[in-house]
């Protein structure tokens, strides 16, 4: 029997490593699904890298345990999301492209990384950090077999996590600043958070960009990035509002777009 969590480094995730401490329960592996966008590039933001390798010598120290970065889905194969992109649909005869909205590809990543870490763990006990405040997460999840709620039986809430992370040098870029968590090509994220990512990182910008020239499908159910290109490089030149009032008609206005080139 092997007692393990799955960390995301969100903050009820790392809390409930001390939560487990607190309460003497047995753990024997804390594992990691690390998510990569290239073979060099991970999916995680600067910020977000550099906050995981803070906080695992932060961990290692205090409960003596080294988190285990996971990138593979068989053995010794990194998967990464460039690769499944451009790998060939045997249906469709193209490449995968940007996911769906519904029923994205992209989702199978970390689930098969996690599965492959999981494949030689049997009757393990699988600690998953829900706080006592997610009521409708604790009804779905306390009804499966071989899973404990650590944040629940010391009955910590989603705020208390919180402020334990922040006191203790544990909490996440994401809760302090306006940079989103989870993976920076993604699709679902808010017009801002792509705001921000071109802003402020241009080289993955552009390979967003070269991307979605290479996609058979829209980064979003309507839009392409170099749409997003187009908007932001217009809102810098002051010639079509950002926030409410913008309208994607007005990337149609001839007289509009054509003073980009000036």
């Amino acid at each position: 029997m092997e007692y393990v969590l799955s960390l995301s480094y969100g903050k009820d995730s790392i809390a409930c490593i001390e939560a487990i401490k607190q309460l003497d329960l047995p753990l024997d592996r804390i594992i990691h699904a690390e998510l990569w966008a290239t073979d060099t590039i991970s999916a995680d933001l600067p910020s977000m890298v550099a906050f995981k390798k803070q906080a695992d010598v932060i961990i290692k120290k205090r409960y003596g345990i080294k988190v285990e970065h996971i990138s593979y889905r068989k053995k010794e194969e990194k998967w990464t999301y460039e690769k499944q992109f451009y790998t060939t649909n045997s249906r469709k005869k193209r490449i995968y492209g940007f996911p769906f909205q519904r029923g994205a590809w992209c989702n199978s990543l970390k689930r098969s990384t996690l599965n492959y870490a999981k494949k030689n763990v049997k009757n393990a006990i699988n600690y998953i950090g829900i706080a006592v405040d997610e009521e409708k997460r604790i009804e779905r999840w306390s009804k499966k077999e071989n899973f404990s709620l650590p944040l629940v039986e010391i009955n910590w809430s989603e705020a208390d996590c919180f402020q334990w992370c922040k006191k203790n040098n544990l909490l996440s870029p994401i809760y302090q600043t306006s940079a989103r968590g989870g993976c920076w090509f993604c699709h679902n994220q808010s017009v801002e958070q792509l705001r921000i990512l071109r802003k402020n990182y241009p080289q993955l910008w552009k390979i967003l960009l070269q991307w979605d020239a290479d996609s058979p499908t829209t980064f979003t159910i309507k839009h392409t990035v170099h749409d997003f290109e187009k908007r932001f490089a217009l809102e810098e030149k002051g010639l079509i509002p950002v926030g409410n009032t913008f309208r994607w008609e007005m990337l149609q206005d001839k007289n509009v777009v054509c003073q980009l080139c000036l």
